[in-house]
């Protein structure tokens, strides 16, 4: 698949729940631009499993659908490609297996981890958190200059993740990055849709080239 910056304008993450498949159906309806699917407690079968309707209704929906951190399942299920954090698959491993057209997204705290995830061929740069998050309780806050300054130092596109809302999205307009990863602002709610719909509002300047310079 062809992969372009807009992808990330609203990318969203899933969290492990009994309805998966409908609550990212609902996430499709309201807007999302692309999908990362994350099921850290399961093994490479169990995943392969949940994931294999949602992977197809992505497709249908001409929506990037990634898998987080399992190359093999990844590969396996026909995804877009996956993402992987700096202490997973080597970027450069994960090109050399899921081949060129496969998307590879890689986490990056610094300048100098951007840089390198360039260099090794990564399709776009996961930056936080950004904000406070409960979703991952070990998450290290990324100075805003810091996501500014690898904003600036890569050519390759870049999401900013962790405890973003609709309310503190605009806060992120002149930052550089090309869209938001979330993952409660849209599965943590009880109204998918419309979750998705709001911040769609929200995240379009992400897509105008002059958000940079306001």
């Amino acid at each position: 698949m062809h992969f372009s910056p807009s992808a990330l304008e609203l990318y969203a993450i899933t969290a492990p729940c009994a309805n998966l498949t409908e609550q990212v159906r609902k996430a499709i309806d309201g807007g999302i631009t692309m999908l990362q699917i994350r099921e850290k407690n399961c093994t490479t079968k169990r995943l392969i499993e949940i994931a294999y309707p949602i992977v197809h209704m992505c497709k249908s929906a001409c929506i990037p659908c990634i898998i987080d951190d399992d190359v093999e399942a990844a590969r396996v299920l026909g995804a877009d490609g996956v993402h992987v954090g700096q202490r997973d698959t080597k970027v450069k491993k994960v090109r050399e297996i899921l081949g060129d057209q496969a998307i590879i997204g890689t986490s990056a705290h610094s300048v100098d981890e951007a840089l390198r995830a360039e260099y090794d061929g990564a399709d776009y740069i996961g930056c936080g958190a950004v904000f406070h998050t409960k979703t991952k309780h070990d998450a290290i806050l990324l100075p805003y200059a810091t996501l500014c300054a690898i904003c600036k130092a890569v050519s390759i596109p870049v999401v900013a993740i962790g405890g973003i809302t609709k309310q503190n999205i605009p806060q992120l307009y002149a930052s550089g990055v090309n869209g938001v990863a979330v993952v409660s602002a849209i599965f943590g709610q009880q109204d998918v849709t419309q979750a998705v719909k709001n911040l769609r509002q929200i995240t379009a300047p992400f897509h105008k080239e002059d958000h940079l310079f306001l």
